[in-house]
């Protein structure tokens, strides 16, 4: 397993912590792909439980674009396939997920956080998720589902950054609180996890679950793959 993913095998539950603080937790295709190999390892295993946290000062700053000019536009748009394929897993989980956000969230880390069942943050915490700044359809259907369309388009639309207390006002955020309180946040977690037997919750979250993945992938390799999406990234980040 890469060191930039450590996974905490307990019991019934797996914690996955982003170990890239020098890097504020950015998504690496190194990462992408280990989360994605250890999200489809826990549930090979019928884990209870998942949390997905961050080393360091936040969760994530979403995509790592280091390096991107050497990289091809096709090898970028896999790159973002292979995100939303991670939010996908994750989303449609048979386990209880949980994310845990410190610090400034941006884009795919906001995403992954967005994609978790219960979600925690501390008070100081914020969230950005301007991929619309260059065009990018990522996640938007799952931040819809939770807020709702009219509040998704004030935040998408703008592309501007809310923080703790809007998240928690518009339900992105189940609690802010203090990142000494979410120990007790997660011995609750997973006695919710364990309320159920696995098959009756794996049915429960399948049928509570808004299935849309054809559609956001589709709508995801169409706004990545448009010509110039190279030179859309280069404006972004020039701004």
């Amino acid at each position: 397993m890469s060191d930039q993913l450590i996974i905490d095998r307990q019991l019934n539950c797996w914690t996955f912590t982003l170990n890239r603080a020098e890097k504020r937790n950015a998504l690496s295709l190194e990462l992408v792909e280990a989360l994605i190999t250890g999200v489809d390892a826990a549930h090979a295993e019928n884990i209870s439980l998942l949390v997905f946290q961050g080393a360091g000062k936040n969760l994530s700053a979403g995509f790592d674009f280091t390096g991107y000019e050497e990289q091809s536009e096709g090898d970028l748009v896999l790159r973002m396939i292979r995100i939303e394929t991670l939010l996908q897993s994750v989303a449609s989980s048979s386990s209880l997920t949980v994310a845990l956000a410190q610090g400034r969230n941006f884009g795919a880390g906001v995403d992954l956080f967005a994609a978790c069942k219960l979600r925690y943050c501390t008070p100081g915490a914020s969230f950005r998720m301007p991929g619309l700044k260059f065009g990018l359809v990522l996640g938007s259907r799952r931040f819809r589902n939770i807020v709702g369309a009219g509040r998704a388009l004030s935040i998408l639309g703008s592309a501007r950054s809310f923080d703790a207390h809007e998240a928690l006002d518009i339900g992105f955020v189940d609690e802010a609180t203090p990142e000494s309180d979410w120990p007790l946040l997660l011995d609750q977690a997973m006695q919710i996890a364990q309320a159920l037997d696995a098959a009756t919750r794996a049915n429960l979250y399948q049928a509570l679950d808004v299935n849309t993945a054809h559609v956001d992938m589709a709508e995801l390799a169409r706004s990545a793959s448009q010509p110039g999406f190279k030179a859309r990234i280069r404006q972004y980040l020039g701004e």
